[in-house]
Parts: structure tokens; C-alpha cells; sequence
């Protein structure tokens, strides 16, 4: 078994590994005419390499200045007791996480939109939809879904938010490749149950789970807390790399032809 809101400045949504893995998963199970249309897009760039792309352009001055409020599509927030309220995917503008996967699987399915802007919206949805499975990325207003609680892994200070997005899964010691191959193991039938759910459910479920995530005694996590927490890592990252592939087969299905009308 393996071991395993942002903050603003250094939270980095399931950490490098975690975003990889999803990535990579996703590429092994989108249709063969969706990996085409991707490394058309990409060209060489897989999807475990876009994974990061988000978190890496934050350094980019440039960027921050186009997007300042970029950083808000990582998660939503709702105060304790309160339930997520999806209604920002109404606007035009990507706003908290669900809004922002409405928002790119929109410009990824728009074959009129540029290239670039295109390349893009991919990159983020591989981004968001790895995050939207990360439990404290739908969490609580008040501590800024975890990073607000300190807590201390294997006797190193952190906060709550970096354990579940980094920790836990560094803790195991395997490359994302190794991870990939360790989760990947739902049957066809609970891979199409997975696919079926839309974002909304994702992010519920993400919710639902969080309060175990709070269990963490005196603040000092060792061996119990990770182990007891192992199996949610996984199906995490297996559930993620599924609705991606789900999410990225439906954007990118081929264009139907118009039906020519007789004479």
C-alpha cells in the first residue's frame, strides 16, 4: 500500500508528482483518436509535462500581470457547515475551480479558437481536474483549506494543505511513472461509473472527504496518518487520470461533418 486552499505564494495543488500522475494516466486511457488530437495541439509536450505548466507560469512576472487573479482557479471554498456553491460557472470568467473547467473544456472544444489559447485550456484542465480531486481543494474559507493549520510531517513543520498536496505522496518515494502504475487498477465497469460524473460531483466528493482529513490529533503525523490516508491518495489519483481522459475524449471528439442537403 502506498504512503501516501492554496496558498497563495507557495501551495502547489498535489506537488509535481501528484499532477504527473494524473497527467499520465489520462494519456494511457484517452481514445486513440483523442491522443492524436492532444499530440497535434502539443506536439511533443505529454500531458504529464502540461500538468505543471499552471503552477510553473506563476513565476512568470508577465503572466502574473495578464492573469493576476489566476491562482483563485485552484480551488473553491465554502465555510464550514456550508455547501459548495457552483453558480460562478454562470459567468464568462474561469473564477473558483469549477468555473474554470467549464470555462477551458469550453475553449479546448472550440476548434476556432487559436491554437495557443487552445494549448492553453488544456493545460489547465489537466491542472484543475488533478485538483478538483485533492480533498482541501474544495475546503474551508476560514483556514485557506489547510494552510492555515499547522501540522508536522515526520517532525517537519507544514501545514495541512502542503501534507495532502505533497507529503503524503513524496512520502512513498516513487517516481510518477511507478505511481501510475501502482493506482491504475479500476475495472472497466468503475472506470466508466467514474467517467459518467461531472465536475460538480468531483468536487463534492473532494468535500465529503476532507473532515478526515482534519483527524490529525496533537498536529504531529507520522506512520498511522499516512497509512490511514493511503487509500484515499489513491483513488484520488486514479479517479483524477480517469474523468481527465473523460473530460479531454469529449472535448476533443472529432468534428462531425454537416449533412449535405439534397437538391
Amino acid at each position: 500500500m502506498l504512503l501516501s486552499l492554496l496558498c497563495l505564494s507557495s501551495a502547489l495543488a498535489w506537488g509535481p508528482t501528484g499532477h504527473r500522475t494524473v497527467g499520465l494516466l489520462a494519456q494511457r486511457h484517452v481514445s486513440p483518436a483523442t491522443l492524436a488530437e492532444i499530440e497535434g495541439l502539443m506536439g511533443a509536450e505529454s500531458l504529464a509535462r502540461a500538468a505543471t505548466w499552471p503552477d510553473e507560469i506563476r513565476s512568470d512576472p508577465a503572466w502574473k500581470a495578464r492573469e493576476p487573479n489566476a491562482w483563485r482557479q485552484h480551488f473553491i471554498n465554502a465555510p464550514a457547515g456550508s455547501p459548495l456553491d457552483f453558480t460562478a460557472a454562470t459567468g464568462q470568467e474561469p473564477g473558483d475551480i469549477f468555473a474554470a473547467i467549464v470555462h477551458y473544456e469550453r475553449i479546448l472544444s472550440d476548434r476556432s479558437q487559436p491554437d495557443e489559447a487552445r494549448r492553453i485550456a488544456l493545460r489547465w484542465l489537466v491542472h484543475l481536474v488533478g485538483d478538483a480531486h485533492q480533498p482541501l481543494h474544495s475546503g474551508h474559507a476560514e483556514d485557506q483549506g489547510g494552510n492555515k493549520v499547522t501540522v508536522a510531517f515526520f517532525d517537519e513543520k507544514t501545514n495541512l494543505h502542503k501534507v495532502w498536496d505533497e507529503d503524503l505522496i513524496n512520502h512513498s518515494r516513487l517516481s510518477f511513472t511507478e505511481l501510475a502504475d501502482f493506482v491504475d487498477t479500476a475495472s472497466p465497469d468503475t472506470q466508466r461509473l467514474w467517467a459518467e460524473a461531472p465536475a460538480a460531483t468531483w468536487l463534492e466528493e473532494s468535500r465529503a472527504l476532507m473532515p478526515a482529513c482534519y483527524e490529525t490529533g496533537d498536529g504531529w503525523l507520522s506512520w498511522d496518518y499516512a497509512w490511514r490516508h493511503s487509500p484515499t491518495i489513491e483513488l484520488r489519483l486514479q479517479q483524477a487520470g480517469i474523468r481527465l481522459a473523460a473530460t479531454l475524449d469529449r472535448a476533443l471528439a472529432p468534428a462531425r461533418p454537416r449533412k449535405r442537403l439534397r437538391p
